[in-house]
């Protein structure tokens, strides 16, 4: 039985919409509690609980259903993508617990490939597999919850950009599309090659040499799409200008744009972005990639201006993608929250 075609969406394309989801979490009772010192209230990637003067637990999870067709490349996407959000933080993966659900009919050889996939990442990042949960279930799902490790007083979050910091996104944007390409049998061998290759990799790398730096603020990029991600970074106290000439894209992505080949969550992105970006002066194909859900997306990074260059070159030897998009400015009385 195939293994992709159990699922009705696949990666973060499937993500609850950024408009539903908010509204659910206004009505949920809260607890405080000094330590944890950081929530969900300003949409940051991960929560971060204080255990000493010099020490805090980061602390995930993510999964989703496939959005390839090998299980264990499948295993690989969700792992990294899981992590993701530690690294987003300027933290350090310590451990992670596998989380499943498969359906009873699949061969049971599919699960394992996908959980070897995942172990594979997990040892790429020098962490460990602790454990997990796993139910049966109609369609495939998986993914990890994740504990990390950072210095409270070195926390990097998402919504504290500066006036004259310069943006840096260190991935290629367009997986979405692309995804979506495949699944109409349109994608290039070339374009799905690299969706592929830049969802396994790991934001390890980027982070690492983003500590070198005065980084004010970082996010990861996944299915909210590179817009509703920047609208989260500027949080109503700046404007983030963007040169979409500048965007790194992923190969035919455009293409795949051009050609209406959106995907459900772009449109609920989309529709997040209403009132709060003006997208007229851009094609309708950079709007579709704007707001394409990322899969295993790259960092995007708030960097003071005197050290942009360096921390760029110090990136790209790693992540040759990386490129600077643009810069925050001061916001403007009735001005959008980001200019295209």
């Amino acid at each position: 039985m195939d293994f992709l075609s159990q699922c009705t969406s696949g990666g973060c394309g499937a993500k609850i919409g950024p408009n539903e989801l908010a509204g659910l979490l206004s009505e949920l009772p809260k607890f405080s509690d000094e330590k944890l010192l950081v929530d969900f209230d300003s949409s940051d990637d991960a929560a971060v609980y204080q255990l000493s003067e010099e020490l805090a637990l980061i602390s995930t999870v993510d999964f989703f259903s496939p959005m390839v067709e090998d299980p264990r490349t499948f295993g690989r996407i969700a792992a990294a993508n899981a992590m993701s959000d530690v690294y987003a933080m300027g933290g350090e993966v310590l451990f992670a617990l596998n989380l499943v659900c498969f359906p009873e009919k699949l061969e049971k050889q599919m699960l394992s490939e996908i959980l070897i996939g995942g172990a594979e990442k997990l040892k790429e990042a020098h962490a460990s597999l602790a454990g997990g949960h796993s139910i049966y279930d109609h369609e495939s799902k998986y993914g990890l919850a994740v504990a990390g490790q950072v210095n409270p007083k070195k926390i990097i979050h998402n919504n504290t950009p500066e006036v004259g910091d310069v943006l840096i996104l260190t991935k290629a944007l367009g997986v979405g599309l692309i995804l979506s390409a495949l699944r109409g049998g349109l994608a290039s061998i070339e374009a799905e090659s690299a969706a592929i290759a830049s969802m396994e990799r790991l934001n390890k790398y980027a982070a690492q040499k983003m500590k070198m730096f005065p980084v004010h603020a970082c996010t990861d990029v996944t299915g909210f799409g590179l817009l509703v991600h920047a609208i989260e970074m500027a949080d109503e106290k700046v404007t983030l200008v963007i040169d979409t000439e500048q965007l790194p894209l992923l190969p035919d992505v455009y293409h795949y744009a051009e050609e209406f080949l959106a995907t459900a969550a772009g449109q609920r992105n989309r529709q997040f972005v209403e009132g709060k970006v003006d997208l007229s002066s851009i094609t309708p194909a950079f709007q579709e990639i704007l707001c394409d859900p990322q899969t295993s997306g790259g960092l995007l990074l708030s960097v003071a201006p005197n050290s942009a260059a360096e921390c760029l070159k110090a990136i790209q030897k790693d992540d040759p993608a990386a490129t600077i998009i643009g810069e925050v400015c001061k916001k403007e009385l009735n001005q959008s929250i980001i200019i295209l």
